[in-house]
């Protein structure tokens, strides 16, 4: 069923530079007809492309979500050229700091690439998939989308938002031929850990215990693109910390005392 669902179709994906992006991108190769590939790091996008299968047609579309004018201007571009039948909102990056120390700058950096990018790309292709009443939108949040937890004040928020907006946008076109998902994932073995910003400005460099003995990127690039072929509208990935969304849900009280005795780290 997978196979088939993906053939045919162009798939965009953000973030895909590196870990659950450039394993979507490997996961599909061969699949899709068309997969564009998009980050800030035009190198390792292109180091993604020659690792994927060539049987698909790769386009890399560099792109900055901090940028709106990049935005407006590389989604022209692909546009005018491409029938986007999947959009993958994957890019982001996260935080490690108290709240207390981190300039509302940090916030707003988060907020700006988590979120307002992500909806301003999603809100100017969602625009060419109403035109035909087809198309699916797909935004990779994390588990932290669904509570906050320590040092990760501006992260939490940031996914919390995505959850807002794809929820509202889901009631909005379900009815006109378009579907959203929304994907949680958990633990996964990415560097978004190493990569996060600290109060400074600097980066984290140091990679989460909980991380780096996750779920592989690979491993869930597949539960990602069987879930999405099935069109769930959301679905956690991840191993057995994917139990804290039944906790949180059932036995809230249990769940924030055994959330408060975890590592911050």
């Amino acid at each position: 069923m997978r196979e088939s669902y993906y053939n045919h179709k162009t798939v965009w994906i953000t973030g895909a530079s590196s870990g659950i992006g450039a394993a979507l991108a490997r996961g599909l190769a061969g699949e899709a007809e068309v997969i564009i590939l998009s980050s800030r790091r035009e190198k390792e996008l292109l180091e993604v492309n020659e690792s994927c299968n060539q049987s698909s047609n790769i386009v890399v579309v560099p792109l900055d979500l901090a940028n709106s004018n990049d935005i407006e201007e590389k989604t022209k571009w692909v546009l005018e050229r491409y029938q986007i039948d999947i959009l993958i909102n994957n890019g982001g990056m996260s935080q490690r700091s108290l709240t207390q120390d981190t300039p509302i700058e940090i916030d707003r950096r988060l907020m700006e690439v988590n979120y307002f990018g992500q909806i301003h790309l999603t809100k100017l292709v969602l625009a060419q998939m109403l035109m035909r009443k087809s198309g699916q939108i797909v935004a990779i949040s994390s588990l932290t989308g669904k509570w906050g937890f320590f040092l990760r004040s501006a992260y939490a928020a940031s996914k919390h938002a995505l959850h807002g907006f794809f929820d509202s946008l889901r009631m909005e076109v379900e009815d006109k031929g378009i579907q959203v998902t929304l994907i949680t994932p958990g633990f996964i073995a990415t560097e978004i850990s190493k990569n996060a910003v600290l109060a400074d400005g600097s980066i984290n460099g140091a990679m989460d215990p909980h991380q780096a003995t996750g779920t592989s990127p690979e491993k869930c690039a597949e539960q990602i693109l069987k879930g999405v072929s099935r069109k769930k509208k959301e679905f956690g990935v991840g191993g057995r910390e994917l139990l804290g969304l039944f906790l949180n849900r059932y036995f809230p009280r249990l769940f924030s005392q055994i959330l408060r005795k975890q590592s911050a780290r």
